[in-house]
C-alpha cells in the first residue's frame, strides 16, 4: 500500500566545518543528535532519462525509518509529494501506474547508485516538539553504467516537519547563512549526481531546418515562436504535457485534475478545428477523436458530480419549512443510480493501450506536425484571421439567439453559443502571444461570456434533473413540493442570465471594435 508524505525541504552546501550551532534559531529550545544512519539508494530512470526529463525521482532505499520505494512529484520550488512502498526486489505496481505516462512502454532501469552516511538532529520546541529534521550527508555517487564516474561530496537537508509552519525554514536560513552556509546549487542529490558522473559523449550536431522553413524535429520545443505554425504547435505542446502531467494527479484523484485534464483534451481539439489552415485535418481529426473518446471516459463521472453539489447546494439553501418529504435522501439514490464510472474503470482506460498510443500519437504529432502552407506564414495575418473567424460564428450564434422567443430552442442555441464562445476563447489563448492585448482582452471577454452562458447551460440540466427527481418521487408516493420550488429557482436563475445577455453582449461587441 503505498502512502504520501508531502516533502518541504531546502539543501546547503557543506564542508568539514559540518553543522553550525543552531540553538540560537527562535524556536528551537534544544538541538536533538539522533545519530548516522546508512542509506543506500538506488535510482531509477528510462534509458533516454525521462523521469529526470519530467523532473520526476524514482528510487529504492534501504537504511533509515523511510526504507522502501520513493516515488517524488515536484510541488513548487523545495516542496515535493513523496509517494512511499514497501521494500521490495521489483517496482511496485502502484508507482509504476503513476509514471507510465512518461515512460510508456519503454523500460526503467538502475542509473545511478547514492550511499550516503546521515548525521541527523531534531530541532525540537520547548515542549518537545519536533520543528525540523536537520541531517548533515555525506555522500557517494557511482553511474550505474560501463563509462559512468563516481562523484563524493557533503550536503545539509533541512526538513520540516509534518504540519510545520513553512515559515520556520526562513528562521533556520537565515542562522546557517550568518555562518557561512549557502544553498546547494541543485535542486537535488539525484541531480548533482546525474551532473557529476556524465560520462564524456560527443555534442550532438544541429538538427537541419525543414525545407518550408519550419524548425526540424527536437528544436521547436524550447525556440522562440516565429511563424503561424510555431505558435500552434507550442500550444499543442503544452496541452500535450498537460495531460501527460495530470495524469497521475488523476490516478492519485488530486482535486480538479481530472477536469484539467479534460480541458486539455477539449483545447487540443479546438485547436485543430481553428487551425486548420495550419494543420491537415487529414491528420488531426483522428486524433481528435481519440481525444473526444477520452474526455469522455474522463467525464464520465465529473458531469454526473457537478450536478449532484449543484442540487446538493441548492437544497442546501432552501428553508427548512420548504423541504418536504424524503428530499435527501432521493438525492443520493438518484445520484448514485446515475453514475456510469468508477476509479477503477478509469484507472483501466489509464493503463490501456488505446489511452498510451493516443499519447503517443500526440508525440509525434508535435514532433512531426502535418503542417499546411499557411504555417509558415506570419501569425499577425494566419492566426489573427482565424481568432477573427471563431469570434463572427459566436457573434451569429448569440445573436440568433437572442432572436428566439423563451424556450427549448433558445436554450438550444445558447448552448451551441457557449460551445463556441469556449472555442473562441481557446483559440484566442493560441495566438495570444503573438497578437498581444487584443488576443488575451478577446480571452477575458469570451470567458465571462461563457461563464455567464454556463451558469443558463446549468440551469438547464439542473431543471432536467429535478423533474427526474420529482418523477421518481412521486411513482414514490412522496411529496414532489421541493422539487418543484428548487426548479422555479432554477429556471429564475436562467431568466437571468437571458436578461444578463444582451448588455454582456453590447459590452464585448463594443470592446471588439476598438
Amino acid at each position: 500500500m503505498a502512502e504520501t508524505k508531502r516533502e518541504i525541504e531546502r539543501k546547503y552546501e557543506s564542508d568539514d566545518s559540518g553543522l553550525p550551532d543552531l540553538t540560537g534559531v527562535p524556536g528551537v529550545a534544544a538541538v536533538l543528535d539522533k545519530g548516522v544512519a546508512e542509506l543506500d539508494a538506488t535510482y531509477y530512470d528510462t534509458a533516454d532519462a525521462r523521469l529526470s526529463a519530467a523532473s520526476l525521482t524514482l528510487r529504492r532505499r534501504t537504511g533509515g525509518s523511510d526504507e522502501g520505494w520513493h516515488l517524488k512529484f515536484p510541488v513548487a520550488p523545495g516542496v515535493r509529494d513523496e509517494i512511499r512502498a514497501p521494500l521490495s526486489d521489483t517496482l511496485p505496481r502502484a508507482l509504476a501506474g503513476l509514471i507510465r505516462s512518461h515512460v510508456r512502454d519503454a523500460e526503467v532501469a538502475p542509473v545511478v547508485r547514492l550511499r550516503s552516511a546521515r548525521d541527523v538532529r531534531d530541532l525540537v520546541d520547548a515542549e518537545d516538539r519536533l520543528l525540523a529534521e536537520v541531517s548533515v550527508d555525506a555522500v557517494r555517487a557511482d553511474r550505474l553504467t560501463a563509462d559512468g564516474g563516481s562523484a563524493q561530496w557533503t550536503e545539509i537537508e533541512v526538513e520540516l516537519a509534518d504540519g510545520g509552519d513553512p515559515d520556520f525554514l526562513d528562521k533556520v536560513d537565515k542562522r546557517l547563512r550568518k555562518a557561512g552556509v549557502r544553498p546547494s546549487r541543485s535542486a537535488s542529490k539525484l541531480a548533482r549526481a546525474l551532473a557529476e558522473t556524465e560520462p564524456k559523449r560527443k555534442k550532438k550536431s544541429r538538427p537541419k531546418a525543414r525545407q518550408d522553413g519550419t524548425p526540424a524535429s527536437g528544436t521547436s520545443a524550447s525556440a522562440t515562436p516565429v511563424t503561424a505554425g510555431d505558435h500552434v504547435l507550442a500550444y499543442l505542446r503544452a496541452q500535450r504535457d498537460a495531460i501527460v502531467q495530470l495524469d497521475p494527479a488523476v490516478r492519485r484523484d488530486l482535486p480538479d485534475s481530472v477536469h484539467r485534464m479534460r480541458v486539455a483534451t477539449r483545447r487540443t481539439r479546438s485547436a485543430f478545428r481553428s487551425y486548420a489552415k495550419v494543420l491537415d485535418r487529414a491528420a488531426t481529426d483522428p486524433i481528435g477523436e481519440e481525444l473526444k473518446w477520452l474526455a469522455g471516459e474522463l467525464g464520465v463521472d465529473r458531469d454526473q458530480e457537478v450536478l449532484t453539489d449543484r442540487l446538493t447546494a441548492a437544497l442546501d439553501a432552501l428553508p427548512r419549512p420548504l423541504v418536504t418529504g424524503p428530499v435527501r435522501n432521493r438525492l443520493r439514490t438518484w445520484a448514485r443510480a446515475r453514475s456510469g464510472g468508477s476509479r477503477r474503470r478509469l484507472i483501466a482506460v489509464l493503463d490501456g493501450k488505446r489511452y498510451l498510443a493516443l499519447l503517443d500519437t500526440l508525440d509525434r504529432l508535435v514532433d512531426e506536425p502535418p503542417l499546411l502552407t499557411a504555417a509558415a506564414g506570419a501569425p499577425q495575418k494566419v492566426l489573427a484571421k482565424a481568432v477573427r473567424k471563431d469570434f463572427g460564428q459566436v457573434a451569429a450564434l448569440v445573436e440568433e439567439a437572442l432572436s428566439q422567443p423563451p424556450g427549448a430552442d433558445r436554450d438550444l442555441a445558447l448552448h451551441d453559443a457557449r460551445k463556441k464562445a469556449k472555442r473562441t476563447r481557446y483559440s484566442a489563448e493560441t495566438a495570444a502571444p503573438a497578437l498581444g492585448g487584443p488576443a488575451a482582452d478577446l480571452v477575458r471577454l469570451m470567458k465571462s461570456l461563457q461563464g455567464l452562458l454556463g451558469d443558463h447551460q446549468d440551469s438547464v440540466m439542473t431543471r432536467e434533473a429535478l423533474r427526474d427527481l420529482a418523477a421518481q418521487a412521486h411513482a414514490a408516493g412522496e411529496s414532489t413540493f421541493t422539487y418543484g420550488v428548487l426548479y422555479a429557482r432554477e429556471e429564475r436563475r436562467a431568466e437571468l442570465a437571458e436578461a444578463a445577455l444582451p448588455q454582456a453582449w453590447e459590452t464585448i461587441g463594443a470592446a471588439m471594435e476598438v
